[in-house]
């Protein structure tokens, strides 16, 4: 997974400039937040920073990134170099990350949807729940692997669609494929039902789990109308999701 990620780090990177991430994603994301200012946050699957700097610039006391890819990070970096966040990036498989401090924040967006199997999902389950303080919060975007099947390509005008090569169950590959400008780029999550989250939340501790569908900005709905998300709203391809310590 590392090395594919660093081979299409340039391309996720130009992809984050697409209508859904700042009218859905970043829109539905800050609003489960909250209030950022003076917290600490650990932004699992952090990408190339592109939140980790948001909540740096909404007033985050720290702020540390990890993602397994190399590459990403190295575009961590060069932001850093231009405006320094005081950021920590690190390097690293969040199955195997371990505890790096107590946050009030745990935060990632798409991450627990590349777990392949249960066992990859607690682990990754276990890194969040150690790495929060007691009374912490973990906010996720995640794949909404409950999206009906039948709706896989309608989301095509908003920049992505999703394709899966054999039936659903455990471990499926579910693979993305965005066109950015005419060019397109690919990479697989992971079909887990929702029940084994829910189990997984709940065997490594979490009190509460709050599963929260993504809604529009004002502004998106100004700019396109509501009748060109209602697609995206009616199939839900992503989803938000809450889990208190």
């Amino acid at each position: 997974m590392a090395a594919h990620y660093d081979s299409i780090a340039q391309e996720y990177k130009r992809s984050k400039d697409l209508p859904i991430r700042a009218h859905i994603e970043r829109y539905t994301y800050f609003n489960m937040l909250g209030d950022v200012r003076g917290k600490s946050i650990l932004d699992l699957a952090c990408g190339e920073g592109i939140y980790s700097r948001e909540f740096k610039k909404k007033g985050a006391a720290l702020v540390v990134g990890v993602d397994i890819s190399e590459k990403m990070i190295e575009l961590a970096k060069q932001e850093e170099a231009k405006q320094k966040f005081d950021i920590q990036y690190i390097v690293a498989d969040v199955m195997e990350l371990g505890k790096i401090g107590d946050f009030d924040l745990v935060v990632a967006s798409y991450l627990l949807n590349y777990a392949q199997t249960e066992e990859q999902l607690l682990k990754m389950c276990q890194t969040i729940f150690t790495n929060l303080k007691p009374g912490g919060r973990f906010v996720t975007l995640n794949n909404n692997l409950e999206q009906p099947i039948s709706s896989y390509l309608t989301t095509e005008k908003y920049g992505f669609i999703k394709t899966i090569s054999q039936p659903l169950e455990p471990g499926t590959a579910m693979t993305l494929t965005f066109t950015i400008n005419g060019e397109k780029f690919s990479f697989d999550n992971y079909y887990l039902s929702r029940e084994t989250y829910q189990r997984v939340f709940k065997s490594v501790g979490f009190t509460d789990v709050i599963w929260q569908n993504m809604v529009v900005s004002p502004e998106g709905i100004e700019e396109s109308g509501q009748e060109f998300w209602q697609d995206y709203l009616d199939c839900m391809p992503h989803v938000g999701i809450e889990c208190f310590k």
